[in-house]
């Protein structure tokens, strides 16, 4: 009953935040402690899964496998660390201090959202629980209620959920062909057996509908433009979710659908998820070099970090299966470190745009250092962890003998990391007279969290402990099918 109680103890922990009588005293305790909690049994779940290849809680409605165990291994890390930096900065930052327990009780809506999404293993449920993770995750991006703030919520549950709508279609297409070829259990393994006697055309309509469809909700150009603002605008926890996780734990979706579609279309699918990730990864390169405000810039490299996942998908074979896997916990671990490094800036600045920070390093050396760090980090140098994961994904691309591709995707990331590190250059080393407005500290909650997030940011880089290379190889086997 692990998968139940990862599922239900949120919602618990979200009801007694909302009692005000309990929430406005501990529901920040109470989250926190929940959060632990939910990592602990993802923890468990990863061992089951390691020792048994699949948990099983309802029969063909709540399972695991080493795919979905890595999504909400994942979500329930950053989920924690989310929580734990949210003590000291979010006291620091809100304008209204005694609405606090609306906060974390949203935040444990949230998490319940994105921890659903990889252990059902129904697609039309997995469909409701990407929508809720928009639902419930527009209360967050909109909780300081400015003009802004509302806008920016307003414009992702927009474009998001007419995304949504266009999935919907190509999960009820998939059905119909699933029927249509004899199949008879709407499961990811249920399609799985169908494919074979799958309709191709049906099949590449229903998977480019949910590619476009979901692909507004991971971040992918064209549809990619409620991040930079939901980023901009929503607090620098939420942030790090949403970036680091739950753009991932709808990814997590599209990727379950290429093995199915391998079977039906040939390397269709694979082509399809090459050009939308290169597209992605292009465009998104661009965007870094000219934006002003420094959440907006990571919010970019999210766009462009989900086109690298994709495009490795589609490359296909092991290798570069393994190197997208890799992709995602190294993205989803430093995106979130980059997020609490621009928490921290914006603190010690108060304010987010690019050009009014200068010099840093001498102002904060604690919040000059991470952004520094998280700039290099998430641009991929080595000895990071993201190096190694793009380092992974060229290589595969040339063995394969995919020049074009592997040539535009490398050009692509030279653009990119000249592009970040443009602005974090300029930020922390730059010289400057203005005085900033914000606060000078930075809160050792908030500190303690990014000393955590190094860690792996940097060792991963160097040293891929045994139990991840093994669980990253039998989730990017479910990927080849």
């Amino acid at each position: 009953m692990t998968l139940i109680a990862i599922i239900v103890l949120p919602l618990i922990a979200a009801v007694l935040c909302w009692i005000a009588a309990i929430g406005k005293r501990a529901a920040a305790p109470i989250t926190m402690a929940t959060f632990l909690v939910l990592l602990a049994l993802a923890v468990r779940v990863a061992f089951q899964v390691s020792a048994n290849g699949q948990l099983v809680a309802f029969p063909g409605w709540i399972e695991a496998d080493s795919l979905g165990t890595l999504i909400l291994l994942l979500v329930t890390i950053v989920g924690v660390l989310a929580c734990f930096y949210s003590l000291g900065y979010m006291p620091r930052t809100t304008h209204d201090k005694s609405v606090l327990y609306h906060y974390y009780g949203n935040l444990n809506l949230f998490i319940f959202s994105m921890v659903a999404v990889p252990v059902v293993v129904g697609p039309s449920v997995a469909w409701l629980a990407v929508e809720f993770t928009t639902l419930l995750s527009v209360l967050l991006v909109g909780f300081e209620s400015s003009r802004e703030a509302l806008e920016a919520a307003w414009k992702y549950a927009m474009i998001t959920l007419t995304g949504a709508s266009i999935a919907l279609f190509g999960f009820l297409i998939l059905f119909w062909a699933m029927r249509q070829a004899g199949g008879d259990s709407y499961t990811w393994a249920g399609l799985q057996s169908a494919a074979p006697h799958m309709s191709p055309v049906l099949m590449k309509t229903a998977f480019l509908t949910i590619l476009v469809g979901f692909g507004a909700k991971v971040g992918l150009v064209p549809l990619h433009t409620w991040l930079p603002d939901a980023h901009s605008q929503a607090p620098t926890p939420v942030c790090a979710l949403l970036s680091g996780v739950e753009t991932t734990a709808v990814l997590y979706v599209i990727l379950r659908l290429l093995p199915i579609a391998r079977v039906v279309l040939g390397t269709g699918g694979e082509r399809w998820a090459l050009i939308f990730g290169l597209f992605s990864v292009g465009i998104a390169a661009f965007l870094l070099i000219q934006v002003h405000d420094y959440k907006r810039l990571f919010a970019f490299s999210t766009v462009e970090h989900m086109g690298i996942i994709l495009t490795a998908a589609g490359l296909g074979g092991a290798a570069a299966h393994y190197g997208a896997m890799y992709q995602i916990v190294s993205h989803a671990l430093t995106k979130s470190f980059c997020f609490f490094a621009a928490g921290a800036v914006l603190m010690v600045t108060g304010t987010r745009d690019i050009v009014s920070v200068k010099g840093l390093i001498r102002r904060s050396p604690i919040a000059g250092s991470a952004l520094l760090f998280g700039g290099l980090a998430i641009a991929g140098a080595p000895p990071f962890a993201v190096f190694l994961g793009e380092f992974a994904i060229l290589k595969a691309g040339i063995e394969q003998g995919k020049y074009l591709v592997v040539a535009l995707l490398a050009c692509f990331l030279v653009i990119a990391f000249f592009g970040i590190l443009l602005h974090i250059n300029r930020m922390v080393m730059g010289r400057s007279n203005i005085e900033f407005a914000g606060n000078r500290g930075v809160p050792w909650t908030c500190i303690l969290t990014l000393a955590i997030v190094a860690i792996p940011v940097i060792v991963f880089g160097l040293y891929v402990p045994p139990p991840l290379h093994e669980l990253l190889m039998r989730a990017a086997l479910i990927i080849g099918g």
